[in-house]
């Protein structure tokens, strides 16, 4: 690097060597040349001919190898600005040129030399001052336009983007300060400038609309329409700022770009109406409601209409406009149960909450107490209603709770009791079988010794015979079928139930029939009047059971299908809950009958 100082300095020499002069001990050139120094940073400054212009160079450091705090030059201002900072400020455009063209001239040609000259550039134009701020920022503030042209092209996209201590960036800047020639030199130059974002979130549109400017606000919508939907950080879009801040020609814009815009909420649920009335401008409360007057009624998070904010931020006029409007109730509530009145009786008395009480109350506000007695008296009777149906609801809901119970016990019970039915029928089953297999090895009036009875002949024999056969016969029946039935569903068993009860019946007639006529054998001719009598009795027992049985399985089944019929015809009538519970009577559990 001490090669590209010596050729530096021979360049603005004019090619006129002379003695070496060590760089620790700076003399004063005879001719009205730069000449180098260090900062305190560990940058090189240039000093101009003049003398009078000190300019920062980027990594000189490194290249010149000399004591850092023994050549100390440094131009600040109040807040460590550069010379090029100070220019920007007064808008010295002759002292920006100078201190540039002063850097271009070093350059000698060599593209790596040349190239770093350039860096060295771009380092000065754009270095920050304590409050992050680069000349061209200082520039676009101050509203020099001439200056910021001059800086533009030399200024990097970081430069332009980055943003000082108060989250403001170049642009946003410019549209703050309301320089519309500036903002559109910017664009120009970087259109995507438009879509950086300041603090809390705020686009360059909400930054000019905020200090109303028009014309910015004009020009960026010109240049990009979606920045009238963006939002901060709490909600607030460009119409709400502007409304608060009372800027006429910027709501007008607005407004004529999207009626809609005014039933925007924040998040704490305020329109722009919420914010205009918080100001003193009524032309722009007039001009928003004119965009649409229902939103005269809405609320804000907590409850709070426009008419309520206007009266407890004391704007009198703004009262007076709203109770005129037709869609105006006068008589909202809040979320803690006030009206405007109330707000108004709880403010300091003073000229302008005297008026607006006499206002309220000339357009019918009253006080909360007064407007709620009826609507309390309706809320608790209603309360108390909501509780006596609920009450009624749960005891409905415990009762048919219990009735399934109930339900459930009574098929449980009605379960075993058909397995217990099931299991009695397959014993006396087995008993009955096992009676007539044994009745056939030791038939009445004996065999011969070939086997064959002695009674085969008579007809009371051949009765016996039958009878007892089909006793035997049925009774296996009963016993195969309860041996193979699976268990588990309860109508199943039920039916199977009903059925070998029938097929015991049988079985016990054939086998009363068997005795009889086995009588008639043993007691022979002398006795037969016993066989007879016993033949009688028996045949008016079992006549009179099954008789009586069939008498009342008869009755009752007639009886329970009038009772089914007459809950079917209620059911139809009294709804659902009826039929429900009809359904349930007519459920599995019902009595199992032989025949």
């Amino acid at each position: 690097m001490d090669y590209h100082h010596h050729h530096l300095r021979h360049h603005h020499h004019h090619h006129h060597r002379k003695p070496h002069v060590p760089l620790s001990e700076p003399t004063t050139p005879t001719t009205q040349s730069p000449t180098f120094f260090l900062s305190t940073s560990g940058k090189a400054l240039l000093l101009s001919n003049s003398n009078k212009s000190l300019l920062l160079l980027s990594n000189s450091a490194k290249r010149l190898d000399i004591p850092l705090k023994k050549y100390v030059k440094q131009v600040t201002g109040r807040h460590n600005d550069t010379e090029i900072h100070l220019a920007a400020q007064r808008g010295d455009l002759a002292t920006v040129r100078n201190i540039i063209a002063e850097i271009d001239s070093i350059m000698i040609g060599s593209f790596e030399f040349d190239a770093e000259v350039a860096h060295m550039r771009s380092t000065i134009i754009n270095e920050v001052n304590d409050l992050g701020e680069t000349a061209l920022f200082t520039a676009a503030e101050k509203g020099h336009l001439d200056v910021v042209r001059e800086l533009l092209p030399h200024s990097t996209g970081e430069a332009l983007s980055s943003k000082n201590r108060s989250g403001f960036d170049t642009l946003h800047i410019a549209a703050s300060k309301g320089h519309l020639a500036i903002v559109q030199v910017l664009l120009d130059h970087e259109p995507g400038l438009i879509k950086t974002f300041a603090q809390s979130n705020a686009t360059p549109l909400i930054s000019a609309a905020t200090r109303g400017h028009a014309d910015v606000v004009e020009e960026l919508l010109s240049r990009d329409p979606t920045q009238l939907e963006m939002t901060r950080s709490n909600g607030k879009n460009a119409l709400h700022l502007a409304a608060r801040q009372g800027h006429v020609d910027v709501v007008k814009i607005l407004l004529r770009k999207d009626p809609q815009l005014a039933r925007r909420t924040d998040k704490k649920g305020q329109t722009a109406l919420h914010m205009a009335v918080k100001g003193i401008s009524c032309e722009v409360v007039k001009l928003i409601l004119a965009a649409d007057v229902a939103i005269v009624m809405l609320p804000d998070r907590f409850g709070n209409t426009a008419l309520h904010i206007a009266t407890r931020k004391k704007r009198t006029e703004i009262v007076n406009e709203l109770v005129l409007l037709p869609d105006t109730n006068v008589n909202t509530l809040t979320k803690d149960n006030k009206t405007a009145l109330d707000l108004a009786e709880g403010l300091p008395i003073s000229e302008e909450i005297l008026e607006i009480k006499d206002c309220l109350i000339r357009y019918g506000t009253v006080k909360a107490n007064d407007l709620n007695q009826p609507r309390d008296e309706l809320r608790k009777t209603m309360t108390q209603i909501k509780k006596d149906v609920y009450f009624q609801l749960e005891q409905t809901r415990k009762t048919n709770k219990n009735v399934s119970g109930i339900e459930n016990e009574l098929r449980k019970l009605h379960r075993d009791g058909v397995n217990n039915a099931a299991n009695s029928v397959t014993v006396v089953a087995v008993l009955f079988a096992a009676g007539a297999f044994a009745a056939l090895f030791t038939v009445p009036g004996g065999d011969y010794d070939n086997g064959m009875a002695v009674m085969v002949h008579s007809a009371p024999f051949k009765a016996f015979f039958i009878s007892n056969a089909l006793s035997l016969f049925t009774s296996l029946a009963v016993v195969v079928v309860q041996i193979t039935l699976v268990r588990g569903e309860v109508k199943t068993e039920r039916k199977v139930v009903e059925v070998i009860n029938k097929m015991m019946w049988l079985a016990s007639v054939c086998t009363s029939v068997s005795f009889s006529t086995a009588s008639y054998i043993v007691v022979g001719r002398h006795s037969q009047w016993a066989a007879i009598l016993v033949t009688v009795v028996g045949g008016i027992v079992m006549s009179g059971v099954l008789g009586t049985m069939t008498y009342y399985v008869v009755k009752s089944k007639r009886a329970r299908r009038e009772r089914k019929k007459e809950k079917e015809k209620k059911s139809k009538m009294g709804g659902i809950h009826t039929r429900r519970l009809s359904n349930s009577d007519d459920s599995e559990i019902n009595p199992i009958y032989a025949i």
